[in-house]
């Protein structure tokens, strides 16, 4: 056999397609209010600029956190620092 072919095996087998993989992992993080500094989310709302949550997402706010229930990773991040003041911070 030639190394410019190549190999083929003998028998039966399964072939298996592997699918691509499309969620970027961050399906459920659009159905939470985050956690996030004050002033990059209100620079965001002048700007247009992304932030990112104390739990990593990063995103534009553009809806009203009140509507959605608090990230439990941000929330247990926040809990975590200085006594975790519920009012500071929240961004969607």
């Amino acid at each position: 056999m030639s190394t410019l072919e190549p190999e083929r095996a003998t028998g039966t087998g399964t072939l298996i397609e592997e699918v691509p993989q499309t969620s970027h992992g961050d399906g459920d993080h659009e159905r939470f209010a985050h956690y996030a500094d004050k002033n990059k989310i209100m620079e965001s709302a002048l700007n247009g600029t992304p932030v990112v949550a104390l739990c990593g997402k990063v995103w534009v706010p553009s809806r009203d956190p009140k509507k959605y229930p608090v990230c439990p990773l941000c929330k247990e991040i926040w809990e975590g620092m200085d006594g975790g003041d519920d009012d500071k911070g929240k961004g969607k």
